[in-house]
């Protein structure tokens, strides 16, 4: 009798240790993923940007129009419409960002950028919502990175060589609108072949339509 106490005894105390031992593994693979999610950028869908070869005076003038360091202050015909626009796309990009002066920050950044590259600043929001999703710390697939999805070899060719330079909000941006809008003067004004610069998939419909899709679904103005 006091054999068989003994016996269960022992063996609630190994359950018990069974149990706890599963609960810590759990809560390890929970905290994994958690700081994860958190230390890890997040991935995002895009394509590979190609690489072309560029004149001295494309590049020159790129290098120009990327180290311009000129306070992101964007234009309106009034302050009526600046209080509603930017009220208007607040409301639009609450769902993506929580913080409002994030929010601020980057629609203010993204129309003063596209306006001087000499775009269309509810496009470039299209193209921000597509390629990551407005997270700007995304990494796609083929190593693109940041808000308008960058490729790397870009800091080599017009930047200052450093890649981390495009999960800053702003740089990330410049660079973006920068490389659409040569993209753009490439293709002779033709948004649609430009986009397809853009993403790498130039020919292939799936990629401008997407923007162009959001833009006028989402961000038209």
């Amino acid at each position: 009798m006091v054999a068989g106490s003994v016996s269960a005894v022992v063996a609630n105390v190994f359950a018990k240790g069974l149990l706890a031992k599963r609960v810590v593994v759990c809560l390890w693979f929970v905290s994994a993923w958690f700081f994860s999610g958190l230390l890890c950028p997040a991935s995002a869908w895009a394509g590979p940007q190609q690489y072309e070869p560029l004149s001295d005076a494309v590049r020159l003038a790129l290098q120009a129009a990327l180290h311009d360091r000129t306070p992101p202050e964007p234009l309106f015909s009034s302050q009526s419409e600046r209080e509603r626009w930017m009220s208007e796309m607040h409301v639009r990009l609450r769902k993506k960002l929580d913080d409002p002066i994030l929010r601020e920050d980057l629609l203010k950044t993204a129309r003063y950028e596209a306006q001087r590259a000499g775009l269309d600043p509810q496009l470039v929001l299209a193209l921000i919502e597509v390629e990551s999703g407005f997270r700007q710390y995304a990494i796609s697939h083929v190593g693109a990175r940041g808000l308008m999805q960058v490729m790397p070899f870009w800091t080599r060719v017009i930047g200052d060589g450093n890649p981390s330079t495009l999960f800053n909000m702003r740089s990330n941006i410049r660079y973006g609108c920068v490389i659409l809008r040569h993209y753009l003067d490439i293709e002779k004004g033709n948004v649609f072949r430009a986009l397809g610069r853009y993403n790498g998939s130039l020919g292939k419909a799936e990629y401008p339509n997407l923007v162009l899709g959001a833009m006028n679904s989402k961000w038209a103005w």
